[in-house]
């Protein structure tokens, strides 16, 4: 928890919220026919696990045999994400998030929308607070966390780092306390304390993105808990990242995109071809990491056992491609061997539960 000392505001409100920008620049009827057309596109995503995915039909979009004369190339969004930096010392920027905002389009899209929900899935936000956080915990206060009021709407005010903070502060300084919170703690207090949605960096870019709480109630639901596989590849790249990220694999599954072949023949899935020719597994850790590509593929969850089962009915797969929207990471084969020996008890519980029906029988 950092501090910044300032001049406290006389009519502040003795509630436990602060209006900030209370007519902030946020365009509400565009807002809201925006915010809905996204909802409704994360509700497409809600799809039932299949028991099994034709993974060797083809790539989906390109049904050609190997070897393909022009093989899709790795992508190239970015592989890692840019190097941490502290635009105030000891306050990590959410660098990732920070660049989509300043993104924005000055008309806002779906697609806009979806890029930053996206990007909202991991890292550190802060809150801005007035007066002193650490005493009014003390004293079992209510924090008073600072909000945007737009036609009787209720917005909170997160922010990607010091600057972007200190940017909304303006001329009305006062004595303003920050918390900072992991981003999956900070969109469940919009949903569990009743806001209307969330914006970022108020006084930037940012403005313009309102991200409503059916949206945020949406992508949490079909999210890990704990974005382990977003943090991961948003954080520095050790030798133990690719360790970690099998693991979160085979603890949550994950989604791939999948589609109609172009022949008409069957579903095909996004895979994604090295230099080298190597085939690559299209993974994703969200849908939303599908739907960023803007393609028109649909994510598909699939479990540890049913990822396992596709690498086994592919043997020409050599690894897993994840989040290629970026920032991604690429999986050998040879470092998802746990997955593999979870399809393979799969397969032996459902051959001892067909056994067992035949003896009924």
């Amino acid at each position: 928890m950092a501090l910044f000392s300032r001049r406290p505001k006389k009519d502040s409100d003795p509630k436990g919220e602060v209006p900030v920008d209370a007519q902030a620049d946020v365009d509400e009827v565009q807002q809201d026919v925006n915010a809905a057309v996204a909802a409704e596109q994360a509700d497409d995503t809600d799809a039932e696990p299949v028991p099994h995915v034709p993974i060797s039909v083809s790539t989906y979009g390109k049904p050609v045999p190997r070897p393909a004369p022009e093989p899709e190339r790795l992508p190239k969004t970015p592989e890692t994400a840019p190097a941490p930096s502290e635009s105030r010392p000891g306050m990590p920027d959410n660098t990732l998030l920070s660049t989509v905002l300043q993104e924005v389009p000055e008309e806002v899209d779906n697609a806009a929308i979806l890029a930053v929900m996206r990007q909202a899935l991991q890292g550190t936000l802060y809150l801005r607070i007035l007066g002193d956080a650490r005493a009014q915990a003390a004293a079992g206060e209510p924090l008073r966390l600072a909000i945007s009021i737009v036609n009787d709407k209720k917005f909170l005010l997160a922010y990607t780092g010091a600057a972007a903070l200190q940017a909304g502060l303006g001329d009305e300084a006062q004595s303003t306390s920050i918390l900072a919170q992991p981003s999956q703690r900070v969109l469940r207090n919009v949903i569990d304390a009743g806001y209307d949605g969330i914006v970022f960096d108020h006084a930037g870019p940012g403005r313009r993105i309102v991200l409503p709480t059916g949206l945020i109630q949406r992508s949490l639901d079909q999210a890990d808990p704990e974005f382990t596989i977003k943090n991961l590849l948003a954080g520095p790249r050790t030798d133990e990242t690719a360790r970690a990220v099998v693991d979160a694999l085979v603890a949550r599954g994950a989604w791939i995109a999948a589609g109609p072949r172009a022949d008409g023949q069957g579903m095909g899935v996004a895979e994604a071809r090295s230099a080298e020719g190597g085939r690559y597994l299209q993974v994703f850790s969200h849908p939303l990491e599908v739907l960023t590509l803007r393609r028109e593929d649909q994510p598909m969850p699939l479990t540890a056992a049913q990822l396992g089962a596709a690498l086994k009915s592919e043997s020409g797969l050599d690894g897993f491609l994840i989040d290629p929207a970026g920032p991604w990471i690429r999986i050998e084969r040879a470092e998802l061997d746990a997955l593999i020996t979870i399809a393979d008890a799969a397969e032996a519980v459902d051959a001892a539960a067909d056994t067992d029906d035949d003896d009924k029988a």
